[in-house]
């Protein structure tokens, strides 16, 4: 394997984490994106240096991920491999990035059921693939694997704004 493939594995399969767990990708993708952000939320309290976190983490993911996540398919033979887990990184953290700015976050439990709601909503889109998410499964290689994702990631950002809105 060459230094470019091995990179792209790790990347995309997050240090072989996808490899290694016998979980859901959702499940091993999903998890370490929510406690990643957890944690770089609590570290850095303020609203607009949340969203830049976000917006940071979630352009690293989806580039690096798409690129990664082409390679490493073509490397295993497989459209979508599940080891695959570095798209629900990027899903996750667009879910918190989309629907931030619409969520006041006053107090560390705000945090908390915001991430954690946002985590389950994510799972939840992710998973069932409501029209149109399957759709974007059917786009041609990283970008495909990437993108279902993201839609996943923007339709659970949209449910946790507004139902923020309601039960808030």
């Amino acid at each position: 394997m060459t230094n470019n493939a091995r990179l792209a594995r790790a990347i995309a399969t997050i240090g072989g984490l996808g490899d290694r767990i016998p979980a859901p990708g959702t499940t091993v993708g999903s998890l370490p994106a929510y406690l990643l952000w957890w944690g770089a939320c609590t570290a850095f309290p303020a609203a607009t240096v949340r969203i830049v976190i976000t917006a940071i983490g979630l352009f690293v993911a989806a580039a690096l991920g798409t690129w990664a996540s082409e390679v490493e398919a073509q490397r295993r033979d497989d459209t979508d491999p599940r080891p695959i887990v570095i798209d629900e990184i990027a899903g996750q953290w667009l879910t918190y990035l989309v629907a931030l700015p619409f969520v006041p976050l006053q107090s560390t439990t705000h945090l908390a059921i915001f991430a954690l709601a946002g985590f389950l909503l994510f799972r939840f889109f992710d998973i069932l693939k409501p029209w149109p998410i399957r759709s974007f499964e059917r786009l041609p290689g990283g970008i495909g694997i990437v993108a279902d994702d993201l839609a996943a990631g923007y339709f659970a950002a949209a449910v946790l704004a507004i139902g923020w809105r309601f039960l808030a």
